[in-house]
């Protein structure tokens, strides 16, 4: 039985009642750990730390906090054997996936953040006087101070080190809220950020909850200069209802319906695999996942029962068995949430042509949250399903027959994160693409990154974006300095 304690000052400690929660196994729902509870007064101590190492970690030149974080890369692929091991045992997914997404990414995105700070550049002009002497106003960057991190469950290291890592090479320090369901890794790379040399105080992390827990205190602590966050839109609402009385600064990746438009000419293999993945990748808890597909009406149904084979190709089982391809959902919560989906999908008139319910699986992972991939057609666009984020391994499709109507179903709703296009002909992928609604839009692939480039989504989906020098000018402030000469 694991126990995850808090990180706070560089040493781990129990919450200050000694108060603890379980941490569940989603593929076979056997408690895994225990996780200290952090109370206000822990809060109070870990905004504490980070501010008090403030002074020292601003100070360091950007290129020695970049040496530190590639040394604190070095740490994580060093140990990625236990970072897998606690990524897997806290998400369920199967390890084939974590070893080759979440751990090689975790490490990558301190490298990146690193070499980007190194060349972001700020302006410099020279400006006319009537005296003719002139004047030089030059831009300085500087960390905001204390940045709260609260991270989701659906890609934990991954996500947490995609907001750290720039915090940190800008100058700030953290303190880190991992998901309640996921508190393994970022408790782990506690220990890392010690062996590299990252100074006590620059890294914290504490465990808990949201609503009236450390997610909420976190938020309203009067010392804590931004917040970033990454999970649904409601609960981004009620962070930007607190941060308002204090004017924080925020970066949002919310929630996300995402479409993905398959027009007749697409390379129709290359479509099916790519909408498979985009619609059931990691049980389909991937923000940028594919929960709407708009296929052209010549081969709509010859599509519909192809991504429906892919769908029952999948398999569930084990983490540990390399041939399982889908893992569980992470919670009971939130299968029986998804499952309540798939009920209303039936009771609302659906075809479903994959999935549906919950695989039949061998003890002990007859215990664990699974539930089968699904493919539905027939509902109206208006319905819930096709409305509402699911965020487990299902979409629907339906038919289109123009360019303008595919642009239109696609740009429905309330979220603007992302879309994927199948298509050969390059013109229209352009046009298309200029059309949509959304932060990112792939074409002819899905989930191909560039961690220089800016991601974020419009609408409901979000505040801001990440990326490159995006999170770099996210975590810092920057001033003129104006020289009269």
């Amino acid at each position: 039985m694991n126990k995850w304690q808090l990180f706070i000052a560089g040493e781990f400690r129990p919450g200050g009642r000694r108060e603890c929660f379980p941490d569940y196994h989603p593929a076979t729902g056997a408690v895994t750990a225990e996780v200290a509870l952090a109370t206000p007064d822990d809060c109070d101590a870990a905004v504490t730390a980070a501010k008090q190492a403030l002074s020292a970690w601003r100070r360091f030149p950007v290129a020695e906090r970049a040496r530190l974080l590639r040394r604190v890369a070095e740490g994580i692929e060093a140990r990625s054997a236990e970072f897998l091991q606690a990524e897997v045992a806290d998400t369920g997914k199967p390890c084939a996936l974590a070893r080759t997404l979440d751990i090689p990414r975790g490490a990558a995105n301190f490298r990146i953040f690193a070499d980007l700070a190194a060349g972001l550049a700020t302006e410099c002009f020279e400006t006319a006087t009537d005296d003719g002497a002139g004047a030089l106003n030059y831009g300085l960057r500087r960390p905001l101070g204390v940045v709260g991190v609260i991270c989701p469950w659906n890609l934990p290291l991954l996500l947490l080190t995609w907001k750290i890592a720039p915090a940190l090479v800008m100058g700030n320090t953290v303190v880190v809220k991992p998901s309640e369901e996921t508190p393994a890794t970022a408790t782990l790379l506690g220990e890392v950020m010690t062996a590299a040399g990252v100074p006590p105080g620059v890294y914290n992390v504490v465990h808990g909850f949201g609503p009236g827990s450390v997610g909420e205190w976190l938020v309203a602590h009067p010392d804590v200069a931004a917040i970033t966050f990454t999970g649904e839109t409601r609960t981004g609402q009620a962070i930007m209802r607190t941060a308002a009385a204090r004017t924080k600064r925020l970066s949002f990746e919310l929630g996300g319906k995402n479409a993905a438009i398959v027009f007749a000419d697409a390379d129709f293999d290359r479509a099916v695999a790519g909408v498979a993945r985009s619609s059931f990748l990691n049980g389909g808890q991937v923000c940028l996942c594919s929960e709407r597909v708009y296929v052209e009406r010549p081969v709509f149904e010859r599509f519909v029962d192809a991504l429906a084979l892919a769908a029952r190709q999948l398999r569930p089982g084990p983490p540990e068995d390399e041939t399982t391809t889908l893992g569980p959902l992470i919670s009971a919560a939130h299968r029986e949430k998804v499952l309540g989906y798939y009920a209303a999908a039936r009771a609302a008139g659906a075809e479903i042509h994959a999935g549906g319910g919950c695989p039949a699986l061998p003890p002990p992972y007859d215990q664990g949250y699974f539930v089968e991939p699904t493919v539905w057609t027939g509902l109206p666009e208006d319905t819930p399903c096709i409305v509402e984020e699911i965020f487990g391994p299902v979409c629907h499709v339906a038919p289109f027959d123009t360019e303008e109507e595919a642009v239109a179903l696609a740009n429905a709703g309330d979220y603007g994160l992302c879309a994927a296009l199948w298509t050969r002909d390059l013109a229209r992928a352009h046009r298309v693409a200029h059309a949509l609604d959304v932060g990112v839009v792939w074409i002819n692939s899905w989930f191909l990154r560039d961690l220089r480039t800016p991601f974020g989504g419009m609408k409901l989906s979000g505040i801001g974006r990440e990326g490159g020098r995006h999170s770099l000018e996210f975590y810092s402030e920057i001033k003129n300095v104006c020289v009269k000469l």
